[in-house]
């Protein structure tokens, strides 16, 4: 939305650093006639690296970022000394975000803690210098490694909000007043529809100092799914939520029939939010008279459901200590099996790397020092 600070998708180029090239070099010095080769290795090219930081809940800090370019690693010296590394490029994500690439749309992985890094490109690795390539019938070998060519790359950077509990229901029922009410979160309140136009996410304290994250995802109307609404751009949000809350005011005429409609709206967008822990809350409860409570009961039947009023302050903590009984049995990390990280290219040379090097070699001229 223009104008909004809550940004969950940007597109960036990256491209990471080459790395230097080996040193060509042959040792002189006073009194040691014929010192042989000692050039040195090139160093690495410079990482693109992702870091999880909980201190950001958007993407904002990277709407106007187009371009990110580690640095490149620099060129072999006598004496085999090694280049210096390029320096490395970090981008802070918050967690929640999922990164593809925009050419292919491969997904690349998914940062989901503080703290976490992930080499998402890695930089190319040094040249070997001339040190390496002496034997006993090539004793001056007058040539060394290029550095391995940076890697470029477009990606897009997905933020789903990672909550414990999220808000669920159309617009109107109540969602934003329930998160201001048990947490510090200020979400706008208005008495009109889509009041709420961007995620809100707010700490719950709990007793004894424990706490959860509950998110207030914004109104989902019927054919949402299809795009209708804000439609697609928050059901996202959904799927990272470990609960989810779903909220049918009391003053809704078919209560059940809303109530399926949210359900039928998170089918079609995923099916497997159905196997989600979910509580059903009748919000604003005091508007209720004996009647119409009665109609509810009957329509709900089975289903197991809570009467709550965040206005009037009835079944608050009720409602937390069933949210706190889900939150505590779900051990399972959110989306820990979507964690990959990619093959790091820039290990140390192996045994291996040394085979058939001859095809391999080229004159780097620019740090051939014979003196």
């Amino acid at each position: 939305m223009a104008g909004s600070n809550f940004i969950d998708y940007v597109k960036i180029f990256c491209r990471s650093g080459k790395g230097g090239a080996g040193s060509m070099h042959l040792h002189r010095e006073k009194y040691i006639a014929k010192g042989g080769p000692d050039g040195g290795d090139g160093g690495r090219g410079g990482h693109i690296i992702l870091r999880g930081n909980s201190n950001y809940w958007t993407l904002l800090h990277l709407k106007y970022t187009r371009h990110i370019m580690a640095g490149h690693g620099g060129s072999g010296g006598a004496n085999r000394s090694f280049g210096k590394d390029g320096e490395d490029k970090i981008i802070e994500v918050p967690c929640g975000t999922i990164v593809y690439d925009a050419d292919s749309g491969e997904f690349l992985c998914d940062v989901t803690k503080d703290g976490q890094e992930i080499v998402l490109i890695p930089g190319g690795r040094g040249g070997l210098g001339n040190w390496h390539f002496r034997t006993a019938t090539r004793q001056t070998p007058r040539f060394a490694q290029p550095g391995e060519p940076a890697i470029e790359r477009n990606i897009i950077l997905e933020l789903k909000v990672l909550a414990d509990v999220g808000l669920v229901g159309f617009p109107n029922a109540g969602k934003s007043t329930l998160l201001s009410v048990v947490s510090a979160a200020k979400p706008k309140i208005a008495n009109y529809p889509f009041t709420t136009l961007e995620p809100n996410l707010g700490i719950v304290s709990y007793r004894d100092g424990k706490s959860f994250a509950m998110a207030d995802i914004p109104g989902i109307i019927e054919g949402a799914h299809e795009g209708k609404g804000i439609g697609l751009r928050f059901l996202r949000h959904i799927e990272r939520n470990a609960a989810l809350l779903f909220l049918v005011p009391a003053t809704s005429e078919d209560v059940i029939g809303e109530y399926n409609i949210l359900l039928n709206e998170l089918e079609q967008y995923n099916p497997e939010l159905l196997e989600k822990h979910r509580i059903l809350a009748i919000s604003k409860c005091e508007l209720l008279d004996d009647e119409t409570k009665a109609n509810i009961e009957h329509q709900l039947k089975e289903i197991p459901h809570l009467y709550f009023s965040s206005v009037a302050g009835i079944n608050i903590d009720a409602l937390k200590d069933q949210l706190w009984d889900i939150i505590k049995n779900n051990t399972k990390e959110v989306s820990e099996t979507l964690i990959h990280k990619p093959k790091d290219t820039a290990r140390p040379m192996e045994d291996e790397d040394f085979f058939n090097l001859d095809e391999n070699f080229e004159d780097v001229n620019d740090n051939y020092d014979l003196d």
